[in-house]
């Protein structure tokens, strides 16, 4: 326990060297074409766009995001990996206290632990413009497809956002144990234990999963023009991961180190090497391939020769 505590308290100290004060770059909007109510140009944007716009939104989306530099990235990251450390506390103070509940009806038990928790994380990140690592994985690799960015930007936007996503996720994890508003509750112990007891295979699909629906939550909301549209676009998919117990990479990285410091019996190697490794390769696939690669291939151009 006190080499966790040590490895945190470092990482912690040696990220705040990252928040020095940079004028930030307004990256340049690419236009994408919506269906419009009939009233030309003057009409209000459409509540969703038609479905070739969305897919050019999200390039446009992920191109502006791995134009970022690496600092201004890890600081979106930091944030973002706060906001779903939010989600999941929220998720085990209220979901993960229903013994009663779990006891006699499970299926109420996970959708509440579902519905109260990382539905909120997600649309805090949405709304403030931050950079989470589970979404670039779509949202990045469409825009590389397309040859809008580069290979050496991706790995930007996914390194420095992953980077970024693990220390705002420690930070949190900190932060809500030395609260003690879990008081002697034990969900954040069994949940990490749980997660790190999976076989490596088990946790690389459930990785793919929860970022399938993670990234359609994502891709759906870039597309709606109004914050409830938002809203109602994250909270269906992910309160659906997480009741069905999937891996969000992110969320694990606040999970885990949570349960450590309440007295889960896990290992810094079990951590990483049973649950957030496979859990992350799965995340990529997830949404690289299982959520981009379709609308790609039929509104971008994937597989098509360059003119």
């Amino acid at each position: 326990m006190m080499h966790f505590k040590n490895l945190l308290v470092c990482l912690l100290a040696g990220s705040s060297a990252a928040f020095a004060v940079q004028q930030p770059h307004s990256p340049i909007q690419k236009s994408s074409t919506v269906l419009r109510m009939s009233g030309g140009a003057d009409a209000p944007p459409p509540d969703l766009k038609a479905p070739p716009a969305l897919y050019a939104g999200a390039v446009a989306a992920g191109t502006a995001k791995a134009k970022g530099s690496w600092s201004k990235i890890f600081k979106l990251g930091v944030v973002s990996g706060a906001h779903i450390g939010f989600g999941a506390y929220l998720a085990i103070a209220v979901g993960g206290a229903c013994p009663g509940i779990a006891a006699s009806n499970p299926g109420l038990q996970k959708i509440i632990f579902g519905a109260f928790g990382l539905p909120f994380g997600l649309i805090m990140t949405l709304v403030s413009g931050g950079e989470l690592f589970t979404g670039n994985t779509a949202l990045g690799f469409a825009a590389y497809q397309e040859g809008e960015i580069s290979f050496g930007e991706l790995m930007k936007s996914w390194i420095s956002s992953y980077a970024g996503n693990f220390v705002g996720s420690l930070f949190l994890a900190y932060l809500a144990y030395k609260s003690t508003t879990l008081a002697a509750g034990p969900a954040a112990a069994a949940i990490a234990t749980a997660k790190c007891s999976l076989p490596w295979d088990v946790a690389f699909v459930r990785g793919i999963l929860c970022n399938w629906l993670v990234c359609m939550a994502v891709y759906m909301a870039s597309g709606c023009s109004t914050m409830i549209g938002k809203m109602t676009a994250v909270w269906f998919p992910i309160s659906a991961f997480v009741a069905l117990g999937l891996d969000h990479s992110v969320a694990n990285m606040f999970i885990i180190p949570l349960g450590m410091l309440r007295g889960a019996e896990v290992t810094l190697s079990q951590f990483f090497l049973k649950n957030l490794i496979p859990v992350t390769l799965g995340n990529i696939v997830g949404g690289a391939l299982c959520v981009m690669a379709p609308f790609g291939t039929t509104f971008g151009g994937w597989g098509k020769k360059k003119e």
